[in-house]
């Protein structure tokens, strides 16, 4: 199969969604907090949405790390380690919340070097930080609410070429891209949209 930058899963039982969604919604639903940026900021004028931290070690961790370990052999091949501070957001966007274009990982989101000139003259530090760095390389989103349980909100991409793509409004849909990959999600209009969020990284690219 040709490689491609985004790629889904959706065929989840109902069953297993619904399970999903009722042990995290009792579990976090009481942790939600407004959502910041990258680097911890807060502009709800970029992003304006709810969170909770959901913990790799709960076992909704192990289920999706299967979904992502099967799509990276099947399609990205990419050198991952584990799931970005073994944690992934349990998201909700209410009416008239969105989150507008962004990136999940880019040069701006990695070390930069100190050093100039010869490598030797510069700082230690340099090497240490480009071959230990652990850099976003897979994103992932699960959906949990129904289509009929929301309007708006839709979650459009943009891949390499600039085509624009708008991910399945299917309950249970795993859509995994690349985190370099462009993407919002639209405003919702009316109810509220249900997700589960998170990034895989691995060492730096070469």
């Amino acid at each position: 199969m040709a490689y491609q930058s985004i790629w889904y899963f959706t065929d989840l039982p109902e069953d297993i969604v619904n399970i999903i969604e009722r042990d995290v919604a009792d579990t976090f639903d009481e942790q939600m907090q407004d959502s910041k940026l990258h680097g911890d900021a807060l502009n709800k004028d970029k992003r304006n949405s709810q969170n909770a931290w959901i913990p790799t070690t709960h076992w909704l961790g192990g289920f999706l790390w299967h979904y992502i370990q099967r799509a990276n052999r099947e399609n990205f091949l990419y050198d991952l380690r584990c799931i970005d501070g073994e944690s992934m957001q349990y998201t909700r966007y209410g009416k008239g919340m969105f989150y507008g274009w962004h990136n999940d990982a880019g040069l701006a989101t990695q070390y930069k070097p100190v050093s100039v000139g010869n490598r030797a003259d510069g700082l230690g530090k340099d090497f240490l930080n480009e071959n230990v760095e652990m850099v976003r390389k897979l994103s992932f989103a699960m959906q949990l609410s129904d289509p009929d349980d929301y309007e708006g909100g839709n979650v459009q991409l943009l891949d390499e070429a600039g085509n624009s793509y708008i991910v399945p409004r299917k309950r249970g849909t795993i859509v995994l891209f690349d985190s370099r990959t462009q993407h919002r999600v639209l405003k919702v209009t009316k109810g509220v949209r249900k997700s589960i969020v998170g990034w895989t990284v691995g060492p730096r690219w070469k």
